[in-house]
């Protein structure tokens, strides 16, 4: 998964737990920005009667980097409140919720946000806003996205600025069940070392949701010199994006108030930038580590990117398959350009998300790029230059696009002596997206409890 249970603490505590972050420029408002972060991955829609929520004791962060240095130059940062109407009963809601404001919602949630610049003070951009409930069931929450999930979209107190936060379908696809059995993709299956017969791929998140926050900005509220028309060759142009979740660092029980009370200050334990990375680049022992430390630390981790495990494992998993990429000894410029430092001018004709020499590993938007009106689900090396590594769409197909990348596919980016191995084009996971909205916040209506078996 792209970071579902990628590190064995945070695993722990899903309620904290990034599990994806999209950035891109949104196509009903080319003047925008749409980020979404998600968290408290891979529920099961018929959780009740404690359906799923965000933490009051989390405080969720989305940062953007646009001074080259790699470290947050302005934070949206999103702290929930939860509140229980009658402490008498177990359930959920005693009828059917049709509203926001809906008496029958007996466990509800509002947040608020706020946005920092570095070196100022926090700005309430606001408060008491409403998450929508769980998708509990037809009877429970019948026409979801229309009572409950379109109303949850708010504009903030800056008059432009949009916000979401609460339940949606997961936006990411991968066949988890067989890409974690030794290394499986499924229609390359019968060139595996251990073959067994080709197949489609199998959705493993089909029918799994997520808790996403998602933001709709101005370009010139992102930029460092707050313009919202950069050139797309100047460095103005690309800002960072990456998501992280922070607890406080001691939490003890008052026997007064009978809640938890957090004390101390703010600690990252999760964070996400670029899909897979901390997946299936950063060894086991360190992923915890990762999850603690910010991107401008992240050169501790590039010899994962220079030389990353799948490289090697792919030619002994598919023998014969990948003769070129297994007497490739070079270290690897490609990835590293394009996970840790972004592409400089010059690489791929009339298109730049470079962020400067420190190497840091978040989601890199050139926001001077114009949304395609053909989008490509492979991005960037299919010639699509909105997709991903290029930001992240919620319909780019990181999984493939990644795969390709370890496998080959850009070392001729850096290094044009290299020739390509002829099965690259063809490995995939076999898994395609489930449909999204058409408009903010793009994540789907999640599934609900009655209609999943």
């Amino acid at each position: 998964m792209s970071s579902h249970r990628e590190a064995p603490e945070i695993a722990k505590d899903p309620v904290a737990d990034s599990a994806d972050v999209y950035a891109f420029r949104d196509r009903n408002d080319p003047d925008f920005v749409t980020i979404i972060a998600t968290y408290v991955p891979l529920q099961d829609p018929a959780s009740g009667p404690n359906f799923f929520e965000f933490g009051d004791d989390v405080k969720y962060d989305i940062n953007i980097s646009n001074s080259g240095d790699a470290q947050a130059d302005i934070t949206y940062s999103f702290r929930f409140t939860t509140e229980i109407t009658n402490p008498d009963t177990f359930l959920y809601n005693n009828g059917q919720v049709t509203s926001l404001d809906d008496a029958n919602l007996i466990r509800r949630q509002t947040y608020t946000v706020t946005r920092t610049k570095r070196g100022g003070r926090p700005k309430v951009l606001g408060r008491g806003l409403r998450v929508p409930p769980c998708n509990v069931g037809p009877r429970s929450t019948p026409d979801y996205e229309k009572n409950l999930g379109a109303p949850a979209v708010r504009t903030l107190n800056d008059g432009a600025t949009k916000v979401f936060a609460g339940q949606r379908r997961d936006g990411f696809w991968v066949d988890l069940g067989s890409i974690f059995d030794l290394g499986g993709l499924r229609p390359l299956n019968e060139a595996h070392l251990i073959p067994l017969a080709k197949e489609n791929g199998v959705n493993s998140l089909v029918n799994v949701n997520v808790h996403a926050i998602a933001l709709q900005v101005r370009i010139s509220d992102l930029t460092a010199s707050g313009s919202g028309a950069p050139a797309a060759d100047s460095p103005d142009a690309v800002i960072g994006v990456w998501t992280a979740a922070s607890r406080q660092r001691v939490r003890v029980f008052d026997n007064t108030t009978k809640t938890y009370v957090g004390h101390g200050k703010f600690t990252q334990v999760s964070r996400l930038g670029n899909p897979l990375f901390n997946e299936v680049l950063v060894p086991m022992s360190r992923k915890d580590e990762w999850n603690a430390d910010t991107p401008d630390q992240d050169s501790e981790y590039a010899d994962g990117v220079n030389s990353p495990e799948l490289q090697a494992l792919l030619p002994f998993l598919y023998p014969g398959a990948f003769p070129n990429l297994d007497a490739y000894d070079k270290p690897r410029a490609d990835l590293n350009a394009i996970l840790l430092t972004g592409i400089p001018s010059g690489v791929v004709p009339g298109f730049q998300n470079n962020t400067g020499a420190t190497e840091a590993d978040f989601l890199r938007l050139n926001v001077a790029v114009d949304p395609s009106p053909y989008p490509n689900r492979l991005g960037l090396v299919a010639g699509d230059p909105a997709g991903f590594p290029n930001g992240r769409r919620v319909t780019d197909d990181v999984v493939t696009i990644e795969l390709r990348a370890i496998a080959g596919l850009t070392i001729p980016l850096v290094d044009p002596t290299y020739t390509v191995d002829a099965v690259v084009n063809s490995v995939a996971d076999g898994t395609r997206p489930e449909p999204f909205l058409k408009k903010f916040p793009y994540l789907n209506t999640p599934a609900s409890g009655y209609d999943v078996p």
